[in-house]
């Protein structure tokens, strides 16, 4: 799953995956999708659910005392929405208002969609363009120092 989409939104924050994705989901039979916060950019983060089963994983075995640890956990596990679809359907994706409203995209018609593989992240458009063009957001946490235990986990 890769590549660059422009998506509209409907009315009730509703995005329908593209169809080229479709087929890989359907494939690997999921039935459920992650939303979750980015915890470095003004964006979110889409798993399909056996990925974020790995993801959710690792990070719940993370020592919870270190303070990054725990921001990180609180970011992606404390702020995940769960969402069952039919993936013989349409796949409508609905994004929960609260994290509309951390990507920037609350009322907007238009997102990207970017597939990264394993995952989805959705960005406001204006901000997915200033980031393409090497312009920061101001918004975007770029100097945090990871302790070891997160440094090989990919999110």
């Amino acid at each position: 799953m890769f590549g660059f989409n422009t998506v509209s939104l409907d009315k009730k924050g509703r995005l329908a995956i593209p169809a080229k994705y479709r087929a890989q989901l359907i494939e690997n039979k999921e039935s459920k999708i992650v939303i979750t916060k980015d915890p470095q950019y003004p964006s979110l983060k889409i798993y399909p659910g056996s990925q974020w089963q790995i993801i959710a994983s690792k990070l719940e075995s993370l020592q919870g005392l270190d303070p990054i640890v725990r921001n990180l956990q609180w970011t992606i596990l404390g702020n995940a929405s769960v969402i069952d679809f039919d993936a013989t359907g349409r796949m409508l994706v609905l994004i929960p208002s609260e994290l509309r409203k951390y990507a920037d995209i609350k009322d907007e018609k238009q997102i990207s969609l970017i597939g990264m593989g394993n995952k989805f992240e959705i960005w406001n458009v204006n901000n997915w363009e200033m980031r393409q063009t090497g312009g920061s957001l101001s918004t975007e946490i770029l100097d945090v120092v990871l302790p070891e235990s997160i440094k090989s986990m990919s999110f």
